[in-house]
């Protein structure tokens, strides 16, 4: 359409996948095979066309049923990461720690661990 990838992409991808397959699929939008994607690591993982919908539900479902403020701040520190040097990145670690060991849901997720019984979490 006459544009360049955006939302971060020209910086991500050639991270991701080194510079000239970063060009190439910029330039040239080739289609890739899903084993040539996950090999790149633009997707951690392959699975049949029968086996898509199921495996895509079960994943939703354990992230919904997951603690959610703890897959947020996962997120967040993952994407803080590769603009940090290890000193930052531990820092922004030690912040989100210490904001989730406050938080509803650990307390939840340490009581079910410890009576051996399914979490309930509320992302609080």
């Amino acid at each position: 359409i006459g544009l360049l990838p955006d939302g971060g992409s020209t910086w991500f991808l050639p991270r991701l996948v080194g510079d000239q397959r970063a060009r190439a699929l910029a330039m040239l939008t080739p289609q890739i095979p899903a084993d040539k994607a996950k090999e790149w690591g633009l997707i951690w993982d392959v699975v049949d066309d029968a086996a898509l919908m199921p495996t895509a539900v079960e994943i939703a479902r354990k992230l919904a049923d997951g603690p959610t403020m703890a897959l947020a701040r996962i997120k967040g520190a993952l994407a803080q990461s590769s603009a940090n040097d290890l000193s930052a990145q531990l820092d922004v670690e030690r912040d989100y720690q210490r904001e989730l060991g406050r938080s509803d849901d650990f307390k939840e997720g340490v009581a079910a661990f410890l009576a051996k019984r399914k979490p309930d979490f509320e992302g609080k």
